[in-house]
Formats: structure tokens, C-alpha cells, sequence
């Protein structure tokens, strides 16, 4: 039987709320007919127009961050440091600038495949970051504006849900709003990135 993606509606709520829950769900992709998957393990808040890190900061639009104000569970893909591509679920309301970038994943699915994507990273560096989930789920900018409940990127179901062990801390990898504590772990994971 295969898992459910999840709906609009559980994006639909308040960005750091989303982030911990999606903690232990599964993101799948099946781009170039190759399936991998990964259970979400990290995860970063960024809570919209007076956010600073956020790119819908003081709510501009732009080319680049146009799928970042669209439905909630829309796919918001970016480039970044002219290298590396980044995955985010799209929250709250249409029009609202808010998402969950999703920061590492533990490996369940097609490792062969993020094997030879990732080419000769460990298999614990396979997608213990967001630009190496990137890679070795072959999200690129052609998926940045995809629904995330159908087609070749989806965010399912994990198994039957335990308790998890969350850990708050305040986002890495950024120099404005940096001591905002939303960034989400699971406790324990040998999977999360630095």
C-alpha cells in the first residue's frame, strides 16, 4: 500500500508548528524515473514578511521567490551561493511568504542511486544537509513551484507515528535572525546535519 501524501491542509498552519511536525514523514522523489526517499529528521522554520532570514522578508515578490507566496504544500526550490539547490514546503496561507526548509534526511529508499548522485560521500553524508538532500534527490529549480502531494517530489506519510524526541535550536547557516529558535531535530538522529 503506498503512503499518503500529506494534504494542503497540514501545511495550512503556523510555519514552526509544520516544521515540527514534519519531523518523521517521509519525502519521496522520483525525478528521472528513479524512486529515493528519506524520513525528515531536520528541519528550519522561516516565518514569513518579518522574518530577516526569510526570503519573503518585508513581503517582496520577486522572479526568484514567486512559489514562496503560492499554496501551502507547494515546493519552494532555490539556488544558493551560486552552487547548491534548496527544498522548501510552502505554509500558512497563499499570499503569506512563510516555509519549512528542509534540512536532512535519513536515507530509506534508492541509496544506490543517492549513492551515485552524491559520488563517494558517506552514507551518513548522503542528505545530512540541504543542498546534499538536494543532490541526492535530484531536486533542481525545475521542481520550485510543484504541488507536493502528486507527481515526481511528494512529502508522505511516515510510519505509524511514535513519540519523537524533538530538539529546538535556533537555525544555522544564516547571519540575520540567527538566534530565533526554529530549527527542529529529531533527538538522537545520526542523520541531522553539523
Amino acid at each position: 500500500m503506498k503512503a499518503r501524501a500529506l494534504a494542503p491542509s497540514f501545511y495550512a498552519r503556523p510555519t514552526p508548528e509544520v516544521a515540527r511536525r514534519l519531523l518523521g514523514h517521509v519525502l519521496v522523489s522520483e525525478v528521472g524515473g528513479r524512486r529515493v526517499a528519506g524520513r525528515i529528521v531536520e528541519t528550519e522554520a522561516y516565518v514569513g514578511p518579518d522574518d530577516p532570514a526569510c526570503h519573503g522578508y518585508g513581503a517582496r515578490r520577486t522572479r526568484r521567490n514567486r512559489h514562496l507566496f503560492g499554496p501551502p504544500g507547494t515546493a519552494y526550490v532555490y539556488f544558493t551561493y551560486g552552487m547548491h539547490w534548496c527544498l522548501n514546503a510552502v505554509t500558512e496561507a497563499e499570499g503569506f511568504p512563510a516555509a519549512v526548509l528542509i534540512r536532512a534526511l535519513e536515507p530509506l529508499d534508492g541509496l544506490d542511486t543517492m549513492r551515485r548522485r552524491r559520488r563517494g560521500a558517506t552514507d551518513r553524508g548522503l542528505c545530512s544537509g540541504p543542498a546534499r538532500l538536494c543532490e541526492a534527490l535530484a531536486v533542481t529549480g525545475s521542481l520550485d513551484g510543484v504541488s507536493l502531494q502528486r507527481g515526481r517530489l511528494r512529502i508522505v506519510r511516515g510510519p505509524a507515528r511514535q513519540r519523537l524526541d524533538i530538539i529546538t535550536t535556533p537555525r544555522i547557516g544564516i547571519t540575520r535572525a540567527r538566534t530565533w529558535p526554529l530549527r527542529f531535530l529529531i533527538g538522537g538522529s545520526l542523520w541531522v546535519s553539523r
